[in-house]
C-alpha cells in the first residue's frame, strides 16, 4: 500500500543527540479525540512533552477508522497525521476503577487536555475542579464546539460546521453558486494552534507564579477569526464580503492564468509589483505608465480587460519561462499544483517536509513534519502514531508503580475494557 511511494521521500534525519527538548519535562494527559485536541497536543510532542493518550479500549479514538486505513494497522491515515510522538493507554471511563487510573495519572501531570462534549469530563469527575484538586498546579484545557458556559454549550460541532456557521464558507467560491468549504480541516488545524499556543501561554505564567489555569478555546471562536480581516471591513463598511473565485477583491492583477503548461497564481499586492510584472515580465511598459492601471481601485474596475491583455502574454512560452522571469523581477507567483505534486515539489523537497519513519510492523510510514525550526531544541525524531493501548502496562508499571497483581485485578475489573484479561504491552521507556 505504501510501497509506491518509498523512493520519493527520504528517511527522517535524527536531531542532535546532545540537543534539548523545548517542552522536556512536561507531561501531557491528553483525553481528546479526531483533530483539534489532538493535533494541539501532538505540537506539544513534537516539542519534547511527554504526552500520554487516554483512549477507549478497543476502539479508541474514532479517528483511527478514517480512511484510507491501511490493511496491517488499527487506523488510517489521518491518526497517523495527528497522533505521532504519543504513548497510547486504553482505560474504560465508565468504569470507576478505569476513572481511578485516570486521576493517578492526572496527579501526574502539567497538562490535562480534553475535547468531550460538554458535561462528559464532569460526569467522570475529570473536569477542571475535580482536576485542581488533585493536582493544584495543573493546566487544564478545554477545546469546545461553541464554550462550555452559556446557551450554546451543549451544541455539537465538527470542521465543517464552523467554516459554515463563521461565514466562512459564505466568502470562498465562485458568485453564481453556492459558497464551498475548504476540504482541508482548516477549522480544526487553525482550533489547534490556538490550543497549543494557550497551553504554551499557561506554562509561562505558572513558571512565573507557579499557578495553573483553565484554557478553552472554542472551535466556533476559531472559526470567526480565520474568516480574516473580513469582520473588521464588514465592520467598517456594512457590507458582507463576496465569492470572487481565484481572484482578490483588495488587489488586481490577481488570480489564476495559464502559460502553455500549466496553471499558475500571481499576486500583485501594490502598484509598484503591477508595474514590474507589466514592464519586466511581459515587456509591456506602457501598461506600467498608464494612468487608468495607476492604482489598486483602477486596476479592479479594469479587471477584465487586464486579465485578458495578461493571459494573451501568458499563453505565449511555459511556466518556466514566466517562472524564471517573475523570480528575477520580484512578482509573487506559484505553480497551481495538487497535493501530490506539492509535497514532491524542489520546495518541499529542499525543506524535508515528508520523510520515513520507522515502524514496528511496517518498516517505515511516510511522515510530514511541523514548520517550526529551533535552533537549540530541534523537533523531536519522531515516532509513529500508536496503536489503541500500546503503552498502557508498561505506563502503568513505570509511572504509577502498577505491579502484576495490580494490574491482573483491574483488568478483572474492567478497568481496561470487558474483553481485556490484562492491557497490552509494549516496553517503552516513559
Amino acid at each position: 500500500m505504501l510501497d509506491n511511494i518509498e523512493a520519493d521521500f527520504p528517511e527522517h534525519t535524527p536531531r542532535p543527540s546532545h540537543a534539548p527538548k523545548a517542552l522536556e519535562g512536561i507531561r501531557v494527559v491528553d483525553f481528546s479525540h479526531f483533530i483539534a485536541g489532538p493535533f494541539a497536543t501532538m505540537i506539544l510532542a513534537d516539542m519534547g512533552a511527554e504526552v500520554i493518550k487516554i483512549e477507549a479500549p478497543g476502539r479508541g479514538d474514532d479517528l483511527r477508522r478514517y480512511p484510507p486505513v491501511h490493511p496491517e494497522l488499527e487506523h488510517g491515515a489521518p491518526f497517523v497525521w495527528t497522533n505521532r510522538n504519543k504513548q497510547s493507554v486504553a482505560i474504560d471511563l465508565k468504569s470507576p476503577e478505569g476513572v481511578a487510573i485516570a486521576r493517578e495519572l492526572v496527579a501526574t501531570a502539567d497538562v490535562v487536555v480534553e475535547n468531550f462534549s460538554t458535561g462528559v469530563m464532569e460526569r467522570f469527575g475529570l473536569d477542571y475542579e475535580a482536576c485542581r484538586k488533585i493536582r493544584p498546579e495543573i493546566i487544564y484545557c478545554s477545546v469546545s464546539a461553541y464554550g462550555r458556559e452559556g446557551t450554546f454549550a451543549d451544541r455539537l460541532g465538527f470542521d465543517p460546521i464552523a467554516q459554515v456557521e463563521s461565514g466562512f464558507v459564505s466568502m470562498n467560491g465562485y458568485a453564481d453558486r453556492e459558497g464551498v468549504r475548504a476540504l482541508s480541516p482548516v477549522m480544526d488545524i487553525s482550533t489547534a494552534m490556538m490550543a497549543c499556543n494557550a497551553i504554551l501561554g499557561a506554562l509561562v505564567a505558572r513558571e512565573r507564579s507557579g499557578m495553573g489555569q483553565a484554557v478553552e478555546v472554542s472551535l466556533f471562536d476559531n472559526a470567526v477569526l480565520m474568516t480574516g480581516y473580513a469582520t473588521m471591513q464588514h465592520l467598517f463598511s456594512g457590507a458582507d464580503p463576496q465569492r470572487h473565485g481565484n481572484t482578490s477583491p483588495d488587489t488586481c492583477p490577481s488570480g489564476v492564468f495559464q502559460a502553455q503548461d500549466c496553471s499558475f497564481y500571481i499576486n500583485c499586492g501594490n502598484d509598484k509589483i503591477f508595474q514590474r510584472l507589466v514592464s519586466q515580465v511581459i515587456d509591456r511598459a506602457d501598461l506600467a505608465s498608464a494612468d487608468v492601471y495607476a492604482t489598486g481601485p483602477d486596476r479592479i474596475r479594469r479587471r477584465d480587460e487586464l486579465f485578458a491583455i495578461l493571459g494573451d502574454a501568458f499563453a505565449q512560452q511555459p511556466w518556466s519561462y514566466w517562472q524564471a522571469r517573475m523570480r528575477v523581477a520580484g512578482v509573487p507567483c506559484g505553480q497551481v499544483r495538487t497535493v501530490g505534486e506539492a509535497i514532491r515539489s524542489p520546495e518541499a523537497r529542499e525543506r524535508g517536509l515528508v520523510t520515513r519513519i520507522p515502524h514496528d510492523r511496517l518498516g517505515w510510514v511516510p511522515n510530514v513534519n511541523l514548520p517550526i525550526r529551533y535552533s537549540r531544541t530541534p523537533i523531536i525524531d519522531p515516532v509513529a502514531a500508536p496503536a489503541v493501548g500500546q503503552h498502557t502496562e508498561n505506563v502503568l508499571r513505570v509511572l504509577l508503580g502498577y505491579d502484576d497483581a495490580r494490574l491482573a485485578g483491574l483488568a478483572e475489573a474492567g478497568a481496561f475494557g470487558a474483553d481485556a484479561a490484562r492491557p497490552p504491552r509494549q516496553d517503552v521507556e516513559v
